[in-house]
């Protein structure tokens, strides 16, 4: 059994024996709320626990939009992995990261005033390396599946061009090179 899933259990199952001691009545969670509580776990796990146990926990709705699954108060947002992918990408972001999601899925260009971090501790699944837009592998194409790792948002982009655009470098390279959605990818301690 994955620990996520144990996790998941025990926090399912708290709930409703803290129901059951404030009612009297025994009371078995629902379908939402276990999905809710499993989507939180999985947002949670994208960062630090001093980042992800304060932040706004959010998901995107079928409309595109975000929703609240629990409020924050610490300015950062983590969102659950994408059912859409093959591997979990669980993600954490401060503010700057906050406003360049809301550019990229407008597809409007970011504009970054300051650094921007965000986490992805679980690792990540992304269609392309080279286009910020695809929601498939090309044709031959293999998933872009990292490690866990820091992602950097640079207010100057120039500043990416000494890094390398392959994934499977050693060490940091730029995802979206070359586009306004560039960044840097910054493998966590050990990760290859």
């Amino acid at each position: 059994m994955s620990l996520r899933l144990t996790v998941l259990i025990v926090a399912v199952a708290a709930v409703p024996a803290a129901a059951q001691q404030q009612s009297g009545a025994p009371k078995s969670p629902t379908a939402e709320s276990v999905e809710k509580a499993a989507k939180i776990a999985s947002a949670t796990s994208a960062a630090p626990a001093s980042i992800s146990a304060k932040a706004t926990i959010a998901d995107i709705g079928a409309d595109g939009k975000m929703i609240t699954l629990r409020a924050g108060t610490n300015g950062w947002v983590c969102l659950p992995d994408n059912p859409g992918t093959p591997k979990p990408d669980p993600m954490c972001a401060d503010k700057a990261w906050q406003e360049w999601m809301q550019a990229w899925m407008a597809k409007k260009t970011p504009a970054p005033k300051q650094i921007g971090i965000a986490y992805m501790l679980a690792g990540g699944s992304d269609a392309s390396n080279s286009d910020p837009f695809a929601s498939k592998p090309a044709a031959g194409a293999d998933w872009v599946n990292t490690s866990a790792h820091t992602m950097v948002l640079l207010p100057d982009p120039k500043q990416l061009d000494s890094y390398p655009s392959d994934p499977k470098s050693v060490g940091p390279f730029v995802m979206f090179k070359g586009t306004p959605y560039a960044h840097l990818m910054v493998p966590a301690s050990g990760a290859p």
